[in-house]
This record gives C-alpha cells, structure tokens and sequence, in this order.
C-alpha cells in the first residue's frame, strides 16, 4: 500500500488566501451563504436586527452587490440578505464588512444608509472584528445618524458571530446533520488566523503607559490614551462575556446600567474616573439563572484580578447552618477563596478563607456570633502585565482565564435557596371529634 499525506477536503478553504481584499470576500460569502442555508443559525443572527423568525422564511444572499447611484456614481456593498415569509414580513439588509485589523469608515457607512434608504432596505450591518462599547452604540466614533432615520445601522463583531456559531452547533443543537456539517465548516474557517476573524487580543499601543500611569497616579483624565484604554476595558469585558457565553451555550450579557446605555461618554466617564482615582477597572457580568452576577475588577496599582459574586444567606437556618450551606456547596473548591460575611447591622464584614470555613463554621461568624444575611465569595489571581495575548500570557488573556475559573469553580456551583411552602397539618379523628366536643351548643328552651 503506498502511503500519502493529504489535507481532509474542506467546504470553506483556508488555503490559496492571501491579502485583506481577498479575506474579506471570503469570510462575507461564507457568513452569508451559512446564513442562507442553516435557518436556526440566521434566526439567532438576524431575527433580533429586525428579520422574522419564522422557521419556514426564505433567505436569499448576494455578494459584491453593485448599484448604479442617479448621479452616476457606482458603490458596492459586500453583500445583501434577504430574508422573507408571506407578502408582508420582508427584512432587507446591506452588508458592509471588514476583516484583521481594517476599520470601518464613517463616511462609507453613511452613503450605504443613503443608499439602503433609496431602496427601501431596512437597515445596514457592519461587520468588523471591533467589539461596540456598549450594546446600540456603534465602534465607528465618527458616525453620526440621525436617531429617527427609517434604516438603522447594526454592528456585529466577528467574535460576537463566532459565539452564536458555536452555541447553535454545540449547545442548543442543530437537527439536520447536513445542516450542522456545514455550521461547524464555519465555525473551523472562521477560527483559523488566515480568515481574517480575529479574537480581542490587544489593549492598544498606550497600554503600558497607561498601566504605569495608574501605578503611580499620574493620570489625567483629559488624556486620550487614558480615554482609549477605558473604552477597550469596555469592549474586553464584552469579549469575556462572549467567549463565555460560547462554552456554556447561553448568553452571557455585561451588565449596563440604564443610564450608561444610551450614553457610551458617561459610561466611560465612570471607567477614567475610577481609574485615575485608585487605578482599578470593573465591570459585571450576568449569568442566566446564577445566583448572583460576576464582578470583575483589576486592580492596576496592586498588580491583582478579583472576580467575586455577593448574594444572600438563606433566612431558614442559623448562623453556623449558614456557613455551612455555603461550604457545603463549594466543597473541593479552591481553598485560598475569600469568603465575607455580612451579619445584620455589623459595620464591617467577618473575612475567612474558605479553608479555615471547611474546619469550624464558626469562623464566619466573627466576635458577634450574630447570623450572617450576606455573603461575598472572592478569587483573586495575578494580572498579566503584557498589552496582547497572543505571545505570552497577558492582561487580556488573565482576564479572561479569571472569569472561566470563577464561574466553573464558584458561581455555576451556587444554588439558592428556596423556602419550603408552609405545611398543612393534618389532624386525626380523635382530635377533630375533641375540637367538636369542646364547642358548646346552646341549649334548646
């Protein structure tokens, strides 16, 4: 028999690839002709941009879709979907995509919404491997569209993409095998380097200084280096929730407070203004049908990632039954995890490891003794320094070992209590006839 090497023939190839233009192309044709024939994976994509979500809707895609403008003027968006069921529900969207290190252009985005609005389309999408700040906030700074416009602009990240990818294929399932197949075809292309689909792997060119800058308190707010590592903490702590989110298959959502939605400067105000005052960045992440949200912090000038979860004690039991439910639950844990208990109307927590909680209960109970209501259960773990996290570890690849460790060790192991319903006591027939018994009946005249 004569032996052979060989590669195993691919639906989507990676070699031949070469150059931005050529990239592009690829991973948009392949994204869209996917999107076309694997309806599961285009309904979790699309159906929240507007699209119907109907398992029976046709999807036509196109790519390289060239218009001729009334003044002569000739533009080509890298794509088109359309998604339809029935002579009402129609969904009509440009695609405009970037891959590697390219950025989108504001000014190329407007005139594809002028074009998209003279067509009656619904919206653009914008698709790049820049993570938007905050949900609704497009990453193209200097786009400016007025708020009532008929078409909307949409952003998905190729990281954002890849997570819905993942979670069709591995965790909510995909019944037709030929349809699956070719999802996870996708999936290969589009973490393969050569695809152009790149994770968030660089806090930026300021990051050192900045870092330092914050060690040793000499940062100003004003300054834009400071501006841009906070947006970048934003966008890294949307990252971590999606790399998250595709190994558990669900959504894992940053928490947003609703005044910082609609307003990315305020959001990032809070973010310098932390910074600079004690030099810590944080964040929280939000779990479905956790126990509590995540929080993250870095602490810039003590070198330290904390990752903690706070929630309630269960009410049903004393004070030592308490620590008990907890250590109960993180039992073959860590043993260097903080644990604060907060006793009702105690100034300040009692703090033990949970090492020293495991030996006597007691421990998180402090002088008082009185019952704990609260719990705040901490990891922390060493920062990585370095700006990117593709030669050696860095401060972008801890953050995202720090919350994968929390949640597997801590958080998806914490259940909360529920109360048990009141009973009903039943009686017996000797009791119920001596309540009877007892009643007196008024005597007859």
């Amino acid at each position: 028999m004569v032996e052979f090497e060989a590669e195993t023939a691919r639906l989507i190839p990676i070699a031949g690839s070469a150059g931005t233009q050529e990239a592009e192309t690829r991973a948009v044709s392949a994204l869209l002709a996917v999107l076309s024939i694997v309806r599961p994976f285009s309904r979790a994509l699309l159906t929240p941009l507007g699209a119907t979500r109907d398992a029976r809707a046709s999807i036509e895609v196109y790519t390289e879709v060239t218009y001729t403008t009334a003044d002569g003027r000739t533009m080509r968006p890298d794509g088109l979907v359309r998604v339809e069921f029935g002579r009402r529900s129609k969904f009509e969207a440009l695609i405009e995509a970037k891959t590697g290190d390219s950025k989108l252009d504001a000014g190329q985005i407007s005139a594809y919404v002028d074009l998209a609005r003279q067509h009656g389309y619904d919206c653009v999408i914008t698709i790049s491997n820049e993570i938007a700040p905050s949900p609704g906030v497009h990453p193209t700074g200097q786009l400016r569209l007025r708020s009532n416009s008929k078409v909307k602009v949409h952003h998905l990240s190729w990281a954002m993409i890849l997570s819905e990818a993942v979670k069709e294929h591995a965790h909510r399932g995909v019944e037709d095998p030929e349809q699956a197949w070719i999802l996870h075809e996708l999936i290969r292309y589009l973490e393969h380097p050569k695809s152009g689909a790149l994770e968030f792997s660089d806090m930026g060119p300021n990051w050192t200084a900045v870092r330092d800058g914050a060690r040793e308190g000499t940062l100003n707010r004003r300054d834009g280096a400071v501006i841009e590592i906070c947006q970048r903490w934003d966008q890294l702590l949307r990252f971590a929730a999606l790399k998250l989110g595709s190994e558990i298959g669900h959504d894992v959502q940053e928490v947003i407070p609703r005044a910082h939605r609609n307003d990315a400067q305020l959001r990032n105000r809070i973010f310098v203004d932390s910074m600079c005052d004690d030099g810590t960045l944080t964040g929280t992440l939000r779990v479905p049908d956790t126990i509590a949200d995540m929080t993250v912090a870095a602490d810039l000038k003590a070198r330290l990632l904390t990752t903690s979860a706070t929630f309630d004690a269960p009410r049903d039991r004393g004070g030592r039954a308490r620590v008990s439910w907890l250590t109960r639950q993180l039992r073959g844990t860590e043993e260097s995890l903080i644990v604060e208990t907060y006793a009702h109307g105690a100034r300040a927590p009692t703090v033990a490891t949970l090492g020293q909680l495991l030996e006597d209960s007691r421990a998180g109970l402090g002088e008082s003794r009185n019952e704990p209501v609260r719990f705040r259960v901490l990891r922390r773990s060493e920062m990585g320094q370095g700006r990117r996290s593709v030669r050696k570890p860095g401060f972008i690849e801890a953050i995202l070992d720090a919350v994968e460790t929390f949640y597997g060790e801590v958080l998806q192991n914490l259940r909360a209590v529920t109360p048990a319903a009141p009973r009903l006591e039943r009686r017996t027939d000797a009791e119920t006839t001596g309540v009877s018994a007892s009643v007196e009946r008024p005597q007859s005249q």
